[in-house]
């Protein structure tokens, strides 16, 4: 086998073991209170996760873990200066779990971790969930900067 191989194999195998979790703790039926309580955690150690990864700037959050990760093919569109939009139109992980017929994984596996990141990156940015491929034809992020009371963008 090689490192490609190797590399797609670890990859369904991860993907296959958070599809299990969100199974289990959906049929113990605490899976929305333990994401509540991740994504407090997710927003306090987002920065220390984004070094971690090596990732500098909010359009990197997706884009690095797009590379990294292999699950979903976020791709970013500018919407002019005061932000982005990150778009997939395949997850692996929801794919997954939508086979299980599990509830979303969206939240505490993927939205939740990656918008630590792009708040400890940039404190004023929005993070603003329009759509996940769990309920939709796409995942669709828009991130965009906090403006003051005039509109102003708050640097």
């Amino acid at each position: 086998m090689d490192t490609v191989e190797k590399y797609q194999m670890l990859k369904s195998i991860y993907a296959g073991a958070l599809a299990d979790a969100v199974l289990r703790l959906g049929r113990e039926g605490v899976l929305e209170r333990v994401t509540r309580q991740k994504r407090t955690e997710q927003l306090a150690g987002g920065k220390i996760r984004a070094a971690q990864f090596g990732i500098a700037s909010p359009q990197e959050v997706f884009t690095k873990l797009a590379e990294l990760m292999g699950c979903a093919d976020w791709t970013i569109e500018t919407n002019g200066e005061d932000g982005f939009t990150a778009t997939a139109s395949r997850c692996m992980l929801c794919a997954l779990t939508k086979k299980l017929g599990t509830q979303s994984p969206c939240r505490i596996y993927c939205l939740d971790p990656m918008e630590g990141m792009v708040k400890g990156l940039d404190q004023d940015a929005n993070f603003d969930i329009k759509a996940t491929l769990f309920d939709d034809t796409q995942c669709r992020v828009v991130i965009t900067r906090k403006t003051d009371q005039a509109g102003q963008i708050m640097l």
